[in-house]
């Protein structure tokens, strides 16, 4: 490099910089460059003074903004020019890496927990490494981050790792500029790090084998048709084998879960192009350093039972994303292409994270436990998302995302969003960052509300946020609006975003846009409610952050006995069939199916309007064209009529049934015709296909004239109903068509589980206003 004039300056680097091997990245290059100085962790990111020859800083300082670490995520470089140290100034006799620096009041992004990487693998199973066969093997760009991290700076005395003392040959690779874990602070070796043990479910106290032996141990289990509870990353798996429709059914009896899908890991790419079609962008993700459950489409010969999604054309695959799941998935020995591994829990239970609370809620479940004695901080479930337009499409944001921040295109309060009922996640917001939790859960039992108060105390703590107003859903019942109604001593501290203008914040807020003009919104779901206490879902919104005009929606219709019209499809199909004035008769599947005392109490509660809840929900309206169609009458998960019915959409199916359209938008006419579909015959994928492609033309139609009425262009679709993709694949062409300018969900999921970024970028704006 060219002789050039020595200069000072003094580097602060922000992003996720810390557990991702920054500063070692920074020592090596300013080595490389000749500079001295040193570099540390604050608890507001990389501080970094540097001196040597100018033009060298500048490549330091260029090299830090266009190739950082492959796990650095850089949000800003500032560059503040300094006084050149005084010769023999000791703070610049080399270059140092110090020891961080904890900041009141400052904070940082942290990285999400993150695969084992290639090298690490190679080393697992290479016989002459010290490591060969170690189940926590990691280094500076793999391993646990966020599910082990107390505090920041990210140290190891700040982690669950602080109880295992480095033995001298770690110590030396730790301390050694030149080694890939030159401060990998969950650096460990079978010498000194955590260990693995089996332990029977008839025998808890009973250790049976340890090390590579309980790995054999629980593989053998898992070939004799046994159930495993594997303690995992963030937390426990249960699993079986895959192919076997014993196992699957075993496991489904005992942890009461009927049909809703179960995931599955195959050890590697090819094993999972034995059962799903894999495409590009989704072979990228399930590749990806993330590693999150990809749902994929079945293929119709493949190996899988069906009881693994019964009823469902998808499979939710993964690869294994720690060195424990590379060992126990080892191809060979006659050992299955996959596992179910689904969450360690009963049916709406948070997910198990120690080996106590595995031992005591599981042993019903499982046969037998693989436990190891690293401490698990933060609960965190596996991510599920697909691929839908060549781009991410999230369904649960959690494991490998979780808590990497929503960058916003504006300035927030510091607020807190409890978020929604069902799918919870809550977020926290300072600056420029929305920090949206890891999936929750339904909230709905105690266990739940545990699990999120104990995530919001730590978020809180970690990026050192004090809320100045808690935002929360309209729904006085929701155990989050409870939660927020508990902390905040009056309502001036609280505010109450509605439901499905949330839904478009949010949309809007990870889409970058500004809000300085409105967009059309289009939130269609299940269930949310109304700020006319009616149940909305099916809604066309003008909305920007602070604001919101209903300006269409689908037809109120009454749905008999609330929340068991939802778990009954038939009686949701049976009020439809009333409000279009369609008498029931038994030739309808929903009709044939209910009783006829149960048709007499309906008729009555119908009329007298005794015990109904009225509702605009389309999501209802998917649930009662499955039943009238004869898919699905009743169901035991959320979404399983309308997912079932997305699954036999018939391909090449041009036309789709009109809806009456005005300031209510009325079913009536698609209910109609669907019975007179069924009682001509017509197939079930063309009367899936047909209502799906009458519901994007109506999404359009609508969009259009609200466009006429003003000016908007700009339309953002968010809601659980815009989790189908089927419907997305019609709605977005049409659309695009028709000249709009079409957002949808990358970020954050389309479900509930936007909700509370929705109610943190509306609190603040409105604070702002």
């Amino acid at each position: 490099m060219a002789r050039s004039r020595p200069v000072a300056r003094r580097i602060h680097v922000t992003g996720v910089v810390q557990g991702v091997g920054f500063r070692p990245f920074v020592y090596n290059l300013a080595v490389r460059l000749g500079l001295s100085g040193w570099v540390l962790n604050s608890s507001a990111g990389v501080e970094i003074e540097v001196a040597g020859p100018a033009a060298a800083l500048d490549e330091l300082v260029r090299q830090l903004r266009s190739h950082p670490p492959p796990l650095a995520r850089i949000e800003s470089v500032a560059v503040t020019e300094i006084p050149l140290p005084e010769e023999g100034d000791p703070s610049f006799s080399g270059f140092v890496i110090r020891h961080s620096q904890a900041q009141p009041g400052e904070f940082q992004p942290i990285s999400p927990d993150i695969a084992v990487c290639n090298d690490c693998l190679r080393e697992l199973f290479d016989p002459a490494d010290r490591r060969y066969r170690y189940p926590f093997i990691n280094c500076t760009n793999c391993g646990p981050r966020f599910t082990i991290i107390r505090d920041i700076p990210y140290d190891r005395p700040l982690t669950t790792m602080v109880s295992f003392v480095m033995c001298p040959e770690c110590q030396a690779e730790y301390d050694d500029p030149a080694d890939r874990r030159f401060h990998a602070q969950p650096n460990a070796c079978p010498a000194c790090g955590p260990r693995v043990w089996v332990v029977s479910s008839a025998d808890a106290a009973v250790h049976l084998p340890s090390g590579v032996e309980a790995i054999a141990a629980a593989r053998q289990l898992l070939m004799d048709g046994g159930i495993l509870a594997v303690k995992g990353l963030g937390g426990f798996h249960l699993a079986c084998d895959a192919t076997s429709d014993e196992a699957v059914a075993r496991l489904r009896e005992r942890k009461g879960r009927v049909d809703k899908p179960f995931a599955i890991m195959s050890p590697d790419l090819e094993a999972v192009e034995l059962y799903c079609a894999v495409g590009e962008e989704e072979r990228a993700l399930l590749l990806s350093r993330e590693r999150p459950i990809v749902l994929l489409r079945r293929l119709l010969e493949g190996p899988i039972s069906h009881l693994v999604a019964p009823g469902n054309a998808c499979l939710g695959a993964m690869l294994p994303y720690t060195p424990l799941h590379h060992l126990l998935l080892e191809p060979g020995g006659g050992f299955p292409v996959a596992l179910v591994m689904t969450s360690g829990n009963y049916s709406e239970e948070p997910i198990a994270v120690s080996n106590d609370e595995a031992l005591e809620r599981l042993a019903g479940l499982a046969d037998a436990f693989l436990l190891h004695d690293r401490e698990i901080h933060a609960r965190c479930d596996d991510s599920v998302t697909r691929v839908f337009a060549g781009a991410e499409l999230p369904v649960r944001r959690s494991r490998g995302y979780a808590p990497y921040p929503v960058r916003l295109p504006f300035p927030v309060r510091q607020v807190l969003a409890v978020g929604a009922e069902l799918k919870n996640t809550f977020c926290l917001t300072r600056e420029r960052y929305a920090f949206v939790s890891q999936h929750i859960g339904d909230m709905e039992n105690y266990e739940t509300l545990r699990f999120f108060e104990k995530m919001v105390e730590q978020y809180q703590r970690t990026f050192r946020i004090a809320p100045e107003v808690i935002a929360h859903d309209l729904h006085p019942a929701y155990l989050s609006t409870r939660y927020a109604e508990r902390l905040s001593s009056g309502p001036d501290g609280r505010l109450a975003v509605q439901h499905h203008h949330a839904h478009i914040a949010a949309c809007m807020a990870e889409n970058g846009l500004p809000g300085t003009r409105p967009v059309i919104g289009v939130a269609f779901d299940g269930t949310g409610y109304g700020s006319d206490g009616t149940i909305w879902g099916g809604e066309f919104l003008i909305a920007d952050y602070t604001t919101f005009r209903r300006e269409a929606h689908l037809k109120v219709v009454p749905l008999p006995g609330g929340d068991a019209a939802i778990r009954r499809p038939y009686r949701t199909a049976l009020a439809h069939l009333w409000a279009a004035g369609i008498p029931w008769q038994d030739d309808l599947p929903p009709v044939a199916v209910a009783p006829p005392v149960e048709r007499a109490i309906l008729t009555r509660q119908l009329e007298r309007g005794l015990n109904v809840v009225p509702t605009s929900s389309i999501g209802r309206l998917f649930d009662a064209v499955s039943a009238l169609a004869g898919v699905r009458q009743e169901v035991n998960y959320e979404a399983q009529a309308a997912i079932e019915l997305e699954a036999l959409v018939q391909e090449g199916v041009g036309e789709g049934y009109s809806f009456g359209l005005g300031e209510e938008i009325d079913a009536a006419p698609v209910v109609g015709a669907v019975v007179d579909d069924v009682r001509n015959g017509t197939p079930v994928g063309v009367i899936a296909a047909r209502f799906h492609h009458g519901v994007a033309v109506m999404i359009r139609d609508v969009c259009q004239r609200l466009r006429e009425e003003s000016s908007l262009n700009d339309v953002a679709l968010s809601g659980g109903v815009f989790q189908n993709v089927t419907l997305l694949a019609m709605v977005v062409p049409l659309l695009q068509g028709a000249g709009f300018t079409v957002y949808t969900h990358r970020l954050v999921p389309p479900n509930d589980a936007c909700i509370s970024l929705g109610q943190a970028v509306v609190a603040s704006a409105r604070g702002r206003g």
